[in-house]
């Protein structure tokens, strides 16, 4: 199964009845170039997220730390007018969703698309 596909599966615990994915992502709380210094800074201080933007609200939500698919709940509640932002090089700091997250280049795509549903455009 796609990480998009476990993303969309697990999220739906958190959803309200009739709500709808626009899309899902991932994002760390720790960058990765961290480990240039250590790799233990990572793997202590790093937590994965789950960012789910649906036709009514933006929810970031924890993550396993070793598992970045698991949804286990909901930290931060945004507005769905919330911007998210444009994402560029290999990780990009997303300081929009209500504290710095790390956004991986394969993510790009999907908070483009995020942002290009809240404009109907796309």
């Amino acid at each position: 199964m796609a990480i998009r596909d476990k993303l969309r599966k697990n999220a739906a615990s958190v959803l309200q009845p009739g709500e709808s994915i626009q899309s899902v992502f991932c994002a760390q709380t720790v960058s990765q170039y961290f480990s240039l210094i250590s790799y233990w800074i990572i793997v202590l201080a790093n937590a994965y997220r789950v960012v789910i933007v649906t036709d009514r609200r933006i929810l970031v939500c924890r993550s396993g730390r070793l598992v970045q698919s698991q949804v286990k709940g909901v930290e931060r509640e945004l507005p769905r007018g919330t911007r998210i932002g444009d994402p560029s090089g290999l990780w990009w700091p997303c300081e929009t969703l209500g504290g710095k997250l790390y956004i991986h280049r394969r993510f790009h795509k999907d908070v483009r698309a995020a942002d290009a549903a809240l404009y109907g455009v796309g």
